[in-house]
């Protein structure tokens, strides 16, 4: 049984896939200072480590790495597979440095174009948007990084002293007829926007008008409403391409 593990900097997401089909799945915090010992412990309340025969691991905390390295080792008993430089991937990089990209960004390409073709893109709501692109040659050819929703609201919140938080979802009306309504507005529609005005950019450089665009991450399902140009939130895209890595590589 494998269990896929998707490291990121606010939220770390796991899929249990026996037969290749999951199962189970949890979201937690990440914590950077936390251990193997506190990992298996956590680990061991969800699910049986003993019944796990294998680990696929992106991760964007490259302090963590190791601590799961113990953990499968030590909790599970179980090969690690780190998704990284010399790991099959059966999609070919077109990156200037193909070891600045990302884990998680690289295993969303595979399962995107797997799942649903080429050219296709991949807009992942996480702590950064990250907007990743399958070419029409069913390559990795790059993509945009933006700062994310949360990031982005806490940076306002932090800087305009009247401001205060709010809740994260669609207000009654664009127009905002209270400081609330307008601060989720906003939010809402103001990344909506961006990932449309992105979206239109990268079709006409590829020269694929009609190229999907495929939602990901914490809060896609909040914006993707609201979109003109996403089709489809697949909240376990990730989890599915750390499926298909660990398949080719096994």
């Amino acid at each position: 049984m494998l269990l896929a593990v998707d490291v990121g900097n606010t939220q770390t997401v796991l899929g249990l896939y026996p037969d290749g089909e999951l199962a189970d799945h949890w979201r937690l915090a990440t914590e950077r200072s936390t251990t193997a010992d506190e990992l298996g412990v956590v680990l061991g309340g969800l699910l049986d480590l003993d019944v796990v025969d294998g680990i696929c691991l992106a991760s964007t905390v490259p302090v963590l790495v190791r601590e799961w390295e113990l953990l499968a080792s030590k909790w599970a008993e179980a090969p690690l597979l780190v998704v990284g430089p010399g790991v099959k991937t059966g999609i070919p990089i077109r990156y200037d440095d193909p070891r600045e990209v990302g884990a998680d960004r690289i295993v969303n390409a595979v399962a995107a174009k797997e799942r649903y073709g080429a050219p296709v893109v991949v807009v992942d709501f996480g702590t950064s948007t990250n907007f990743d692109v399958v070419s029409p040659e069913g390559e990795y050819v790059g993509g945009v990084i933006a700062p994310g929703i949360e990031i982005s609201m806490e940076a306002l919140f932090a800087r305009a002293a009247r401001l205060v938080k709010v809740d994260y979802m669609t207000p009654a009306a664009v127009i905002g007829k209270t400081t609330v309504g307008g601060l989720q507005s906003g939010l809402v529609y103001g990344f909506a926007g961006q990932v449309d005005g992105i979206v239109a950019r990268i079709r006409a450089e590829l020269e694929a008008p009609a190229a999907p665009v495929i939602a990901t991450g914490g809060l896609a399902e909040l914006i993707a409403p609201h979109s003109a140009t996403i089709e489809r939130v697949d909240p376990f895209l990730t989890l599915e391409g750390l499926r298909l890595v660990w398949e080719l590589n096994a």
